[in-house]
């Protein structure tokens, strides 16, 4: 008897657990497939927005090159997000190579204020970047964008790299030394090679940020030619006059594009330096 209780107790477990994920599932999935689905739509309103288009056509995705400086914000954007990703990660893998292999003085207060910093979002200091960036003549600059992006996923970034390479044992360093490599060569032949999970995640994460980036690149930049994907298709639907949607909704899905294949080609190594963040980190 009691077995039989514990056979429709554990039936009646799996099938709540199903039933949850396929909940969650619907709520993650519906609203991709109604983007995707709106972009095809052949009205441009909100209003005739459908995951299932009427009359399904490649029209919004025409218009989006031909009648918008869509492609202008996409270049931009693509060169803000890889110059975050290369500079961002080199950065970053420097700090958190000195913070962990090296002993000087100001360490540990150095890194407190790191870690201090990483709770703030960046937002924050919005007015004070403008007013910096103002001065210095950064301003309606890609230059800016990128050095606001690297700077505001420094401080979490340097910590996430700190605590990985804790991890991989200093007696690599003092082997290497013996044997007469520099600290250059142990860095580019050793640490690195030994952390490129870790690195691929935070260049995924670098690589992401700008693509959905929208308070500061709106506060920064102002004339057409600079913005961003993230400012430019927001002009499609803000406007009382140009309801735009559909427009708005084919743009999203093709930012969405690279993002989605940089995860999947570097999902072993995301996976993995997730795995050794929640451990290591």
């Amino acid at each position: 008897m009691n077995r039989k209780r514990k056979n429709v107790a554990g039936v009646f477990k799996t099938v709540l657990i199903y039933m949850e994920l396929i909940v969650v599932a619907l709520v993650v999935i519906y609203p991709l497939v109604w983007i995707v689905g709106s972009s095809f739509g052949s009205s441009k309103g909100l209003a005739n927005a459908s995951a299932i288009p009427h009359n399904p056509t490649f029209q919004n995705y025409k218009d989006l090159f031909q009648n918008t400086n869509f492609p202008i914000w996409y270049m931009n954007t693509l060169k803000v997000a890889l110059s975050n990703m290369v500079f961002g990660v080199l950065l970053s893998t420097l700090g958190a190579y000195a913070f962990s292999r090296f002993k000087f003085k100001g360490k540990k207060a150095s890194l407190l204020t790191i870690l201090v910093l990483q709770m703030f979002p960046a937002f924050l200091t919005a007015i004070a970047v403008y007013m910096l960036f103002l001065n210095f003549g950064l301003l309606d600059s890609l230059v800016g964008l990128v050095v606001v992006g690297i700077a505001a996923q420094l401080p979490y970034n340097i910590w996430l790299l700190k605590g990985y390479l804790d991890n991989i044992s200093p007696s690599f360093d003092e082997a290497a030394l013996i044997d007469g490599a520099s600290r250059t060569q142990i860095f580019t032949k050793i640490i690195i090679p030994l952390a490129s999970p870790m690195l691929t995640f935070v260049a995924v994460l670098q690589f992401a940020a700008p693509w959905m980036d929208f308070i500061l690149p709106r506060l920064l930049i102002s004339s057409e030619e600079k913005k961003t994907v993230a400012i430019g298709l927001y002009s499609m639907i803000i406007d009382q006059t140009r309801n735009e949607f559909t427009l708005f909704a084919s743009g999203s899905v093709l930012v969405a594009i690279p993002i989605a294949v940089l995860y999947i080609v570097l999902q072993k190594y995301l996976i993995n330096g997730l795995s050794a963040g929640g451990d290591k980190g």
